[in-house]
């Protein structure tokens, strides 16, 4: 059984769902400039692009733990 408020929990989840959208928006700024050079590396395209969407469904996963816990 845990000690931690549904407060706590929340608290908790909202500080890796911050750390998530950092690491996004890194991958995003990648990707970006991946794209920006006269010819890009399209398995590095492909690997950002996949990991932001991993980053994506975390982030899906964090949303309904919160629903659940208001």
């Amino acid at each position: 059984m845990s000690t931690l408020t549904n407060e706590d929990k929340i608290s908790i989840i909202n500080q890796h769902k911050r750390n998530l959208d950092y690491t996004k928006y890194g991958l995003e700024l990648s990707l970006m400039e991946e794209q920006a050079v006269p010819e890009p590396n399209e398995m590095r395209v492909k690997s950002l692009g996949d990991q932001i969407e991993e980053l994506n469904k975390k982030i899906q996963v964090l949303d309904k733990e919160l629903e659940s816990l208001s």
